[in-house]
């Protein structure tokens, strides 16, 4: 009987090889071997049905022993099995509702399906039979085939059916984590992912409202990453426009030597509002300034070396805030795409698409009131033409199967025009291209208004790093860290995680779609689900062995050899809450919503506390403290429960410490 707890990935491979193997052997028949040359084309044909079959025989070979390391996704496991229970039940049912979630209690068991309620209403609906759903679930529950992680089921209610898993194979899996390490489930195909977040403006600094893209975005990357895709992670500048006039016209009357001295402009945000200001106010500036824009877009030397100086100030100032939050990215501004702009125009209006309003040429998207505005009046580009430029790009060049925008809901109607832009036009097709705009919320101060300085300037970015920082030393100190328990490196190691840590997991741990309201006080909380408490409860659990003198190379010979015995009620709810870690993780891929992994490593971190409140991993003798018992399977669990943890870290963007 077929085994439906392993992965059927290999099936379209296997049947490939079936049948280029029996086309070599029609092949053969010909005498496609012999030396005639009128068979030379048919030798051709089986050299490359023999390479092709090799290349699949080691692909197939090559993706079973990465499957083998692999983390099983239990709740995929288990759908496989009803699904095929279903269609043995109902074998002309189309489509029938498949739903297999963790059961909320254990007296439910491990699992539960509950599609015997759906394919009730379904057969009443299609062919007006009223079949009761307990019925359908005692039907389900016959045709479950052969397979090795089910121990029992029971109906239950109207028509669940709860699942029990077997012990044995939860402890195997927990023993393939230990000895394997955290390995994605296979994915098959690897798909090209593009990234666009964090996004600033030249010239002006980093603040608060850049927080969230550029946090959401670096963990969305390092998912992608880990999972197994091939990850292009962008940053799209807002380094090209108008205001660049007015900044290269102030830069000369300021610098007028800067072609061979570099302008010493520190504070660039100043040098913005000095610009602008003159801009404003001073009408012969303000004609010198469009002049500027002229020369800079015929691509002056003098212009682009001016361009080139204002936009490097900037970039010094974004890689700090990059440094200090670990973010890699690759800047690709508007600039980049402005040659491609005057060819994006032509294709909408050789399909007939643009209209001319008002000396405007604009494009009208079915379904959207507001149309997209791609040259102006002045005959200049606008946001929509760069966005539609950058859009095709990534789709034609880049081959990107997958587009994520990590911007600001604010922006939700313009990404949804633009992206339905590029259906109408033809650029790709949505069922088989992913483009998603994963908008957020904005960050609220303690008053539930917009984030501000208390003069109401908005908040700077790198000030906001920096108080996290002391408010970090402070904490630590409050707790006397820096008393004996830590040295001064490991003080300063600590205060980074903590600081940084929580302020990612503040944002994190919201749904991204809402707005937060960002709190010092709260997030360094060392209790409730914060980074604080979450990176204490790692360097305690990491601890364990550590004081009962087991190493990391003990704790591997462990994992081939120790039974991970599952008896108490604690030790089983830990088990299968380390193996959940691959559904979170598939749930985060189709979502988007990292609030769930935050979630998820909370519960690991409280279950884990109930678990070793309850059993001991080293028992030590209550008059002299000497230890005269380890319990190594225990002490496996918290290593299980380490790892799964310094992943889902990893995936945050949260460097843990091993003493705090």
């Amino acid at each position: 009987s077929r085994n439906y707890c392993v992965t059927t990935q290999f099936a379209f491979q296997e049947n490939e090889i079936k049948l280029l193997t029996a086309e070599i052997e029609r092949l053969k028949n010909f005498g496609c071997l012999g030396v005639s040359p009128s068979l030379e084309g048919l030798r051709d044909e089986n050299a490359k049905l023999k390479y092709r079959l090799n290349f699949l025989k080691k692909s197939l070979q090559e993706e079973r022993n990465k499957s083998t390391k692999s983390m099983i996704n239990i709740n995929s496991c288990l759908q496989e099995i009803f699904g095929a229970a279903i269609q043995a039940a109902y074998p002309d049912l189309e489509n029938p509702p498949l739903v297999v979630t963790p059961s909320q209690q254990p007296k439910f068991g491990d699992y539960q399906c509950n599609s015997a309620m759906g394919i009730s209403q379904i057969l009443l609906k299609t062919r007006e039979q009223k079949v009761i759903p307990r019925e359908i679930a005692e039907k389900i529950a016959k045709n479950i085939p052969a397979n090795e992680c089910i121990e029992k089921v029971e109906i239950a209610g109207p028509g669940f059916i709860n699942v029990h898993l077997r012990k044995d194979f939860v402890s195997k899996q927990l023993r393939s984590l230990l000895i394997n390490g955290v390995q994605p489930p296979a994915i098959g195909k690897r798909k090209k992912v593009v990234v666009d977040f964090s996004s600033p403006n030249i010239a002006k600094e980093m603040h608060v409202g850049h927080l969230r893209s550029t946090i959401i975005g670096e963990s969305m990357c390092r998912l992608f990453e880990f999972a197994g895709y091939d990850v292009l992670r962008l940053n799209h500048l807002g380094d090209w426009g108008t205001q660049f006039g007015m900044l290269i016209a102030h830069l000369q009357d300021k610098f007028p030597d800067y072609l061979t001295v570099s302008p010493p402009i520190g504070d660039l945000q100043a040098f913005y509002k000095e610009s602008k200001q003159r801009f404003d106010t001073e009408e012969e500036f303000k004609k010198r300034a469009y002049q500027c824009v002229v020369l800079l877009q015929s691509k002056n030397p003098d212009f682009i070396k001016a361009w080139n100086l204002i936009c490097d100030v900037s970039r010094r100032e974004f890689q700090k805030i990059y440094n200090c939050l670990d973010i890699t990215i690759i800047e690709r501004g508007e600039s980049f795409y402005h040659e491609m702009m005057k060819d994006i125009v032509k294709e909408f209006e050789d399909k007939g698409f643009v209209q001319v309003d008002d000396g405007r040429k604009v494009v009208f998207v079915p379904g959207f009131p507001v149309p997209l505005t791609i040259v102006k009046s002045d005959g200049g580009y606008t946001y929509d033409t760069s966005d539609l430029a950058a859009l095709k790009h990534r789709l034609c060049e880049e081959k990107g199967d997958i587009l994520i925008y990590v911007v600001d809901s604010g922006q939700s109607v313009h990404f949804q025009t633009v992206f339905a832009a590029g259906q109408m036009i033809g650029w790709y097709d949505p069922k088989v291209t992913r483009v998603a705009h994963a908008a957020f919320g904005v960050v609220l101060g303690e008053d539930k208004k917009k984030f501000k300085t208390r003069s109401g300037d908005t908040v700077r970015l790198i000030d906001l790093l920096e108080e996290g920082l002391k408010r970090a030393m402070d904490k630590l100190k409050d707790k006397e860290r820096d008393k004996v328990v830590l040295t001064p490196e490991e003080l300063k190691a600590a205060q980074t995680s903590v600081a940084f840590g929580c302020i990612k997991y503040a944002d994190l741990s919201h749904n991204r779609l809402n707005d937060y309201v960002f709190s010092f006080d709260k997030m360094l909380d060392d209790r409730g689900n914060t980074a604080a408490y979450l990176l204490y409860a790692f360097t305690r659990i990491r601890a364990i062995a550590r004081l009962a003198n087991i190493d990391e190379q003990m704790l591997r010979k462990a994992a081939g050899e120790e039974v991970l015995v599952l008896d108490h009620e604690k030790e089983w709810k830990l088990g299968k809450c380390i193996l959940r870690f691959p559904e979170i993780l598939q749930k985060i891929l189709e979502d988007l919503l990292l609030h769930t992994l935050c979630d998820y490593l909370y519960e690991l971190a409280t279950t884990f506390t109930e678990f070793y409140d309850s059993c001991y991993c080293v028992e030590k003798d209550r008059q002299t403290g000497q230890i005269v018992k380890v319990n190594m399977w225990r002490l496996l669990l918290c290593e299980a429960t380490a790892i799964v943890m310094a992943k889902g870290f990893d995936i945050l963007g949260i460097k843990p410490v091993q003493r705090m």
